[in-house]
This record gives structure tokens, sequence and C-alpha cells, in this order.
């Protein structure tokens, strides 16, 4: 069984990838802005690494399966840093994708319990969306009460 007892490490961790994404958004809403972006890679990648464990996000990134992904969000982080914003977040956008497709249907089912928000993505015409992008998993996912 897995542990998902929250350890002052896994929350440091979390907080860290919160403000990852928000940096990066915020490099966005500032005309990609390559000092939020390239701030909000490295808290991105730094949450993760406390949230999982050092080891456990090696493994992720070098399992073969999210070896494109790996290299597309290094290339774009690449390209951040060396300035050339826009390419790099399209490499990273790709690379972020790819590399976390296994965990999306987690993702709708967490928001499903939402208050307000669980409620829309309940509604038929969200589901029927849902459903027909997303797979098998997807499936699963809209099929449960």
């Amino acid at each position: 069984m897995v542990s998902f007892e929250m350890t002052d490490r896994k929350k440091i961790g979390l907080g860290l990838t919160g403000f990852g994404i928000f940096f990066s958004f915020l490099g966005i809403v500032f005309f990609f802005d390559k000092g939020f972006l390239a701030m909000g890679n490295i808290l991105f990648i730094s949450g993760v690494s406390l949230t999982i464990g050092p080891k456990s996000t090696m493994e992720f990134f070098m399992k073969r399966q999210n070896f494109k992904g790996t290299i597309s969000f290094g290339a774009g982080f690449f390209f951040v840093v060396i300035g050339w914003p826009v390419i790099g977040m399209i490499l990273e956008a790709y690379g972020f994708i790819v590399l976390f497709s296994g965990f999306w249907p987690t993702l709708a089912v967490f928001i499903q319990k939402i208050p307000f928000i669980g409620w829309v993505f309940q509604q038929p015409f969200v589901r029927s969306i849902i459903a027909s992008g997303g797979g098998d998993a997807w499936n699963l996912m809209i099929d449960e009460p």
C-alpha cells in the first residue's frame, strides 16, 4: 500500500511545485519573460524532486516511455535559459504532456471532488468532451458515480 503521509519534506515539495507553476504562469502572462519562466522551471523540478524523492524522480524521468518527454522538457528549459522563451515553452509543454499523461485521469477524479469545479466536470456535456478526447482511462474515470 502506498503511504500518503504528509511529511515536512513533501509539504515543502508541494509548495515549491505550486510556486513553480505560479511563476511559469506569470512568465507566460508577462509575454514570455525568461526570468519568471526559468524560476518556474527550477521551482517545479525541485518541488517534484522533494515531493517524490530524488531516486523516484530519476526513475520517473529516465523511464524508457518517458524519455521523449524528458528530452523535450530539458530542451525547452535550455531554450528558455538562453533567451528563446516561446520555443522553449512549446517544447516544455509538449514534454509536460508526454511526461504526465498517465496522471490526467487521477487529476480528473481529484477535480471532480472539488465542490463547485467538480459539479462542472460532472455535467454530461463536459463528460462527453472528456470521454471523446481521453481514451480508455478517461472512460473508466467518468463511469464512476
